[in-house]
């Protein structure tokens, strides 16, 4: 024969579950606030020791970028450290266990879900240890050009010359071509221009060469080019190159700039001529008419 239910037993037991577990929460407490404590304590050791290995631990390492991220690392390993303490201090020990067992299929299950997240992260980690990219250093990527202000496990974060902010996710930049300005001293100006068909071409050529000399310093294994590239509508074309110190576009455009004052300035005390594009415009029968004034 069946027991019968019993209204009151039922509220009597959930009643003397939910005692049981007030007491365990009681019992608990002082755990749970040292492990709030420990959790505190590890916060601030982790920003401390974050701020430690930046400026002494990894003092000689020349990128900044790099610098940061290991600083970083070692602040998550720190908390990550404090997270297992805490948990030990409020016997937590088979939660640990479970939390460790379940990691690998949790992790998968978060990989599967976040998979541009982690390219980002892994391209992050990547970019913090290659070379190329320094922070500071003026670079074009993905037609936007400024100066790399942080490299994080996210993302790079461009500075533009208008001072505004563009970022770009690590994966889609490790994964396509830039441009980085800073990484060489020296780069190259070229500058066109075009002389009438009557001028001496060798005197355009030497005078164009000593304007340059004289102005932009050469170094070694370097030297100005200059070359005559076509016959055109109405001049003679020629191109001149010519190297600069410079790790960013604004030194290639003031040199650029100022070999274009020299040379029309040079021009004119020679007599040179710097032909403009001429255009001849032939009506053919259809004669221009003026139009009868009906006024008259």
């Amino acid at each position: 024969m069946s027991e019968k239910f019993s209204v009151n037993d039922s509220i009597s037991n959930l009643w003397d579950k939910l005692d049981s577990w007030l007491d365990a929460i009681i019992l608990k407490l002082p755990n749970f606030a040292v492990a709030i404590i420990v959790m505190v304590i590890f916060y601030f050791v982790a920003k401390g020791l974050k701020r430690f290995s930046y400026k002494v631990l990894f003092r000689k390492i020349a990128d900044e970028s790099v610098k940061q991220m290991m600083a970083k690392i070692v602040k998550a390993v720190v908390i990550l450290i404090g997270f297992f303490v805490a948990l030990g201090v409020m016997q937590l020990d088979k939660v640990l266990t479970s939390v460790l067992a379940g990691a690998g299929v949790v992790g998968l299950a978060i990989g599967l879900a976040l998979q541009g997240t982690l390219s980002n992260t892994f391209s992050g980690l990547m970019l913090s240890f290659l070379p190329k990219v320094r922070i500071g250093d003026f670079i074009d990527a993905q037609g936007k050009s400024g100066y790399v202000d942080e490299i994080n496990l996210r993302n790079v974060t461009i500075r533009q010359t208008d001072n505004e902010y563009v970022v770009i996710p690590n994966s889609i930049f490790i994964e396509n071509p830039f441009t980085n300005y800073s990484w060489s001293t020296r780069s190259r100006v070229e500058v066109s221009c075009g002389v009438g068909y009557e001028s001496d071409l060798q005197k355009v050529e030497d005078l164009v060469r000593k304007i340059i000399s004289e102005n932009f310093e050469q170094q070694e294994n370097e030297g100005v080019e200059f070359f005559f590239t076509e016959f055109g509508d109405s001049s003679i074309n020629f191109v001149t190159r010519f190297w600069i110190e410079s790790t960013k576009p604004k030194p290639k455009m003031e040199a650029r700039h100022k070999s274009i004052k020299l040379i029309k300035k040079n021009f004119d005390e020679a007599g040179i001529n710097i032909p403009f594009p001429i255009r001849t415009l032939d009506f053919g029968k259809n004669k221009l008419r003026m139009a009868p004034n009906k006024d008259e």
